[in-house]
């Protein structure tokens, strides 16, 4: 029987969905700096997630880029194919440490005017893929392991016209809580990283491109600022590194205290 339990000597392996731009590829950097290898997942652009393997792999570190559609569940049987396939030829191993639940999109609009595909379209990526896709890779993800899933400030306070997104955000918060209490016997420690408003592409650029926008924001935020990508990066990394791991279904913010 092939034994499920992580190597503590053993260098750790992460999979960061949405891990080729933003807050991803951010996260993916730093743990390459730690000395972790990483799985990145893109969804179209894959000179993007090239670019962004070779700047792991300048940092050191083994990495590889799996195209994934994180809104479409049925591809994630495949996906995990793929996943166990780079494990043997890329990384020597038949398991990975840790899992970054990043990859989503933006969708901003009143109440009102939000459609019903739009709210399917948040249901899918941020969470419905989210349950399952962490439902699927578990029989790779080696005991002792660690789950992060990114959520967002939003759930705390309120923005009018981000209610589709938000609400989404919410299940991933609460689902964090489930998974840390049932995935517990394993040794799996589970937590949400809620990020403030953060200067990436994310939702079209809505914050990095809007200068009233931003100079709002750091009016309402104590440390005077909008953040960056990274503020966040390294704060994932450092979550699931040994340092913090007692830390377990907690929803963590990370807005320079935006709102208080």
């Amino acid at each position: 029987m092939t034994d499920k339990t992580a190597n503590p000597s053993q260098t750790k392996l992460a999979i960061v969905t949405g891990g080729s731009r933003g807050l991803g590829r951010n996260t993916a950097l730093n743990l390459a700096k730690k000395g972790v290898d990483v799985i990145i997942t893109y969804h179209s652009n894959q000179t993007e997630a090239d670019t962004a393997v070779a700047a792991i792999q300048a940092e050191g570190r083994k990495a590889t880029a799996l195209q994934l559609d994180a809104s479409n569940v049925s591809s994630f049987d495949p996906f995990v194919a793929q996943v166990q396939q780079a494990l043997a030829k890329t990384f020597g191993r038949d398991r990975f440490d840790w899992l970054v639940n990043n990859a989503g999109t933006g969708h901003y609009a009143p109440f009102e005017q939000t459609t019903e595909q739009a709210f399917d379209e948040m249901v899918n990526i941020h969470l419905k893929g989210v349950y399952f896709l962490t439902q699927k890779l578990l029989p790779v993800i080696a005991d002792g392991g660690r789950i992060v899933n990114v959520s967002s400030g939003l759930t705390r306070f309120t923005n009018p016209g981000s209610s589709a997104y938000a609400v989404m955000k919410g299940g991933v918060e609460v689902l964090t809580r489930y998974l840390a209490k049932e995935l517990g016997p394993r040794g799996i420690a589970v937590n949400t990283v809620a990020p403030g408003a953060i200067e990436t592409d994310f939702g079209g650029g809505k914050v990095r491109n809007s200068p009233d926008l931003k100079r709002m924001i750091a009016e309402g935020t104590a440390l005077g600022r909008v953040g960056l990508p990274d503020d966040i990066g390294p704060m994932i990394a450092s979550l699931l590194c040994d340092d913090n791991r007692w830390v377990n279904g907690q929803r963590i913010e990370v807005s320079g205290g935006v709102l208080l």
